[in-house]
């Protein structure tokens, strides 16, 4: 859930986002960055958009540490697919303030990988990656 659309949640706007509250907060202070222009995820998002969305991120986080509300760490988090727990199918990023004892649980269980594998995997992205780039 995202901000009353009465404006109380709004942090920041400008022609190319908003900053708003989120509704359901990990922590006081946790905010949503919003594109104005609809994409549902980063495959969709104008580039040029989502390098000014990770802008306001990265001032947002910087505002948090500077804001008087707890904030000893903070994480941004993009979540791009239902699979990777999207909910508002519009391209967001969320940043919230974090602090020892929070009880905010964020677990994976990762097993180191082969080197093998890695190469592997190394490639197939590479190989993805050769058409964003054209030569020019």
């Amino acid at each position: 859930m995202i901000a009353a659309p009465d404006g109380t949640g709004l942090v920041f706007e400008d022609d190319i986002a908003v900053v708003v509250m989120e509704g359901n907060p990990v922590n006081p202070g946790h905010a949503v960055v919003v594109p104005r222009v609809h994409a549902d995820g980063l495959e969709d998002l104008d580039e040029e958009v989502g390098a000014h969305m990770w802008l306001l991120a990265q001032r947002l986080a910087r505002a948090l540490r500077r804001s008087g509300l707890r904030c000893e760490g903070v994480n941004i988090l993009v979540p791009d697919g239902e699979a990777a727990l999207q909910e508002v199918f519009h391209a967001h990023i969320h940043v919230f303030p974090r602090f020892e004892g929070d009880n905010v649980v964020m677990d994976a269980d990762c097993e180191p990988r082969e080197p093998r594998l890695l190469h592997k995997e190394a490639w197939a992205l590479r190989e993805a990656m050769k058409p964003l780039f054209p030569a020019g």
